[in-house]
C-alpha cells in the first residue's frame, strides 16, 4: 500500500512539473505578441470604439490600414451619424481629413509614434513591453494584461487592461480605465488580417477627399444652424470663468471664454464657415489630438478642433497637453455646469 502511495505522489509531480513546464511566462508571452503583432508588412483590422466618458455612450466604427514601415490610414465614423474622418501618414506628411466638409489639415507630425493608440496593435505591444510594472492574469482562453497607458489622455485614463486570444495571440478587446478604475474606452476587434498590404498610391490623400456623396452631405451640413454657447464641464476648483464676450468679425460671430486660476486657459469657439470649393489641404501646427468624438489638433500651449457645425481653440500657458485635451473632451452645449 505505501509503495503504491509514494508511486502514485511521484506520478503527480511529474505531470505538475511537466504542466508547469507546458505554461510561458509572462516574458515569452510578450515577446511572442510583439514578435505576431509587428513583425508583419502590413495589417488591416475593423474594430469598434465605444466612449464613456459623456452623458450617453457614443460608438464608433474604426478600420485600420498599416503597411511597413510608416503607412498608416485610419478610418473613424460615429454609429447613425454620416460624418466620417481619417487620419493619413504618408511620404508626405500626416493628414486629418474630413470628406464631407471637404477639409484637410497636413502636419509635419511624427504621428503615431509619440502617441499611442488602441486602436493599433503596433502601439499596444509596444505599450506592454513599456511598462515594467505590466501583469498579466489568464483564464481558459485569454491573457488579460494590465499596463500603463501611454496617449494624451493618461493623467485621466492611465490604466488599459488588454485581452489576447491564447490561440490566435490576437487582441480581442482593450478597455481603458480612469483612475477610479472606472471603463472609459472600449476597444473591441472584430476582425485583423496580418499580412495585409496595402500599395503606397492607396495611401494618396486625394483618394479620400473627392467622394461624390460626400459633397452632397456637406451641402446639409452648411445649413445655418443656431449658434448656442458651449461651455467646459470641469471639476476644479480653483479655475473658474471669469468673463464671456462676443464678438463680430467678417459677418462671423465669436464667442471667447476666459477662465483663471490655478489651470487658465482661454476657450474661443465660433461657427465652421465651410468653403464647398476648397480640396488643398491647410496646415495644422502640432500633433493630431484623437479626442475621441473627434480628431483635433494639439501644440504645447493650445488645441483645435471642430464639432457640431462650430469650431473650437484652447490657449493656456500652464496646462499640459493631457489637461487641455480635459478641457477639450468636457465641451458641451448649454448653461456652465
Amino acid at each position: 500500500m505505501r509503495h503504491k502511495l509514494i508511486t502514485f505522489i511521484v506520478m503527480l509531480l511529474s505531470v505538475l512539473v511537466l504542466a508547469a513546464c507546458g505554461e510561458d511566462s509572462q516574458e515569452e508571452v510578450l515577446k511572442n505578441l510583439n514578435d505576431k503583432w509587428n513583425d508583419v508588412k502590413g495589417y488591416e483590422l475593423d474594430a469598434t470604439m465605444e466612449i464613456k466618458t459623456g452623458n450617453e455612450p457614443r460608438v464608433y466604427d474604426v478600420n485600420v490600414w498599416h503597411t511597413q514601415p510608416d503607412f498608416y490610414r485610419v478610418k473613424v465614423t460615429q454609429q447613425g451619424e454620416d460624418v466620417t474622418q481619417m487620419i493619413i501618414r504618408n511620404k508626405e506628411g500626416v493628414f486629418v481629413v474630413t470628406p464631407s466638409l471637404r477639409k484637410t489639415y497636413k502636419f509635419q507630425s511624427e504621428w503615431p509614434k509619440q502617441n499611442s493608440q488602441a486602436y493599433l496593435i503596433g502601439a499596444l505591444a509596444e505599450d506592454l513591453l513599456a511598462d515594467d510594472k505590466v501583469e498579466m492574469k489568464e483564464d481558459e482562453k485569454n491573457y488579460i494584461f494590465t499596463a500603463a497607458t501611454r496617449n494624451n489622455h493618461k493623467s485621466i485614463m492611465p490604466t488599459q487592461k488588454i485581452t489576447v486570444d491564447k490561440k490566435t495571440l490576437l487582441p480581442k478587446s482593450v478597455s481603458v480605465l480612469n483612475e477610479a478604475q472606472e471603463e472609459q474606452l472600449l476597444i473591441t476587434f472584430k476582425n485583423i488580417d496580418l499580412g495585409m498590404q496595402h500599395k503606397e498610391s492607396e495611401y494618396a490623400v486625394e483618394k479620400f477627399t473627392d467622394d461624390s456623396e460626400d459633397k452632397s452631405t456637406a451641402s446639409a451640413e452648411a445649413e445655418p444652424r443656431e449658434f448656442e454657447t458651449y461651455y467646459p464641464v470641469l471639476d476644479w476648483d480653483s479655475t473658474k470663468l471669469v468673463d464671456e464676450k462676443t464678438v463680430l468679425e467678417n459677418d462671423i460671430e465669436r464667442k471667447i471664454l476666459t477662465f483663471e486660476g490655478d489651470k487658465s486657459f482661454t476657450l474661443v469657439q465660433q461657427p465652421i464657415v465651410y468653403d464647398e470649393e476648397s480640396t488643398l489641404p491647410v496646415f495644422a501646427p502640432g500633433d493630431p489630438a484623437d479626442l475621441g468624438f473627434t480628431i483635433g489638433a494639439i501644440t504645447d500651449n493650445s488645441i483645435s478642433w471642430e464639432r457640431d457645425g462650430v469650431s473650437f481653440f484652447i490657449a493656456s500657458n500652464n496646462l499640459t497637453k493631457e489637461e487641455m485635451m480635459e478641457v477639450a473632451a468636457s465641451v458641451t452645449s448649454g448653461g456652465l455646469k
